[in-house]
């Protein structure tokens, strides 16, 4: 059977009648670029912001007409506002606050007070949290090849062995990489009303756009569609009840990022770095857009902080030393720890056994269940072996 072309997409959706019954979707531009991989379509439909909820029905007709295509496998559509910057986001799902922001609800993941040098939080109290997620936090870095993934799962598998529940998001449409370092493979599957069951290893739930594209897939997808994607793998996914949900951020200060921190409740950031001048140049910018849009600043890690040769176990500083701690005492946040440059971290990291999933006792596993239990505490939370159930109103 012939793959299926944009064009005969377009032809089809030109079918469905727009708002108000007033031309369709196609000719009054509403249909965003069409991306088809492996016969499955995706596309984004822009609507205005005060009319998303009522619009549902629209985004489910153009869905079922795609699917109904012949040689088509799936269809994901997803509907995108129009609204002028500043204006709220538009009200697609609306679940309860988060208990990382309440702590009448039994959680006290975040600050009572926003700590020293860091502006007031009221704005993040508006944003629409996921159900049973109690804090997010989301892994950061000014630039690629610093290790940010392999921090970030290892941290949310430290933060597990400290006895918390924890998922994590790969929020890295264009480059994923948590499906090889956690090893999961197939397809998640879907349950009702469009949820997604979050696919799971070493117990810790995860999601990746890397689980609904083949791993050669190059995602040309501009910003709408990036961002539509990221809010429906946060909140249309059976993520269940969460202490904490880590989100592997992309590289830079791109639309991921400014998705992540305008649009969801975020507890706080971390910021992965190397020791060397460049990378903490970019790491700065990072930590810059944060305090800019106001998401507290968790700390900063130092990874592949000094290499340890596995013969002899010697020392060697060959990124040089310290440079992250010393950043991070310059702005005011806090030091979270050193990650050694080790073989063992990256054959683990590249055969999808993360090192504190399948060397729990090791060295390297220590270091990362100490980062998380301070991550931990900069939340605010109580001990681990504490944390109560998730509790809404």
């Amino acid at each position: 059977m012939a793959d299926v072309t944009k064009e005969e997409v377009l032809a089809v959706l030109a079918k469905v009648r727009g708002p108000d019954l007033e031309g369709d979707i196609v000719s009054r531009g509403m249909v965003s670029d069409v991306f088809i991989s492996d016969n499955k379509v995706y596309f984004s439909i822009t609507v205005p912001a005060a009319r998303a909820t009522e619009l549902e029905p629209l985004r489910m007709a153009a869905e079922r007409t795609v699917k109904a295509m012949p040689g088509v496998k799936g269809a994901l559509v997803t509907l995108t506002a129009d609204r002028k910057a500043g204006s709220a986001p538009p009200p697609r799902p609306q679940p309860a606050a988060p208990a990382a922001h309440s702590h009448a609800h039994g959680h006290a993941h975040g600050h009572s007070h926003p700590p020293q040098g860091q502006p007031a939080q009221s704005p993040q109290r508006e944003k629409s949290g996921v159900p049973g997620v109690g804090a997010i936090i989301a892994v950061a870095s000014g630039k690629g090849g610093v290790g940010k993934s392999t921090t970030a799962v290892n941290l949310a598998l430290g933060l597990q062995a400290n006895g918390l529940r924890v998922g994590i998001l790969d929020a890295d449409i264009y480059g994923p990489s948590v499906p090889r370092l956690l090893k999961i493979t197939g397809r998640p599957q879907q349950i009702e009303n469009r949820i997604i069951k979050p696919m799971e290893n070493y117990g810790l739930k995860a999601m990746s756009m890397g689980f609904l594209v083949d791993e050669e897939t190059a995602m040309i997808w501009r910003g709408p569609m990036v961002q539509s994607a990221l809010l429906q793998m946060l909140r249309e996914v059976a993520w269940g009840d969460l202490d904490v949900l880590v989100v592997d951020m992309p590289p830079g200060t791109g639309d991921v990022q400014l998705t992540m921190a305008q649009q969801v409740p975020l507890a706080g950031a971390v910021i992965v770095s190397t020791p060397q001048d460049l990378a903490l140049l970019d790491a700065r910018k990072g930590i810059a857009m944060f305090r800019k849009v106001e998401v507290p600043l968790l700390g900063i890690v130092e990874n592949m902080s000094y290499f340890l040769a596995p013969d002899t176990g010697k020392r060697y500083d060959i990124f040089g030393h310290g440079g992250a701690r010393s950043e991070a005492e310059r702005i005011g946040v806090p030091f979270l720890g050193e990650v050694p440059l080790t073989i063992d971290i990256r054959e683990r990291s590249d055969a999808g056994t993360p090192v504190v999933a399948s060397d729990p006792e090791g060295a390297s596993a220590k270091i990362y269940r100490e980062i998380a239990a301070r991550v931990w505490t900069e939340l605010g939370g109580l001990t681990p072996r504490q944390a109560p159930a998730i509790v809404f109103e």
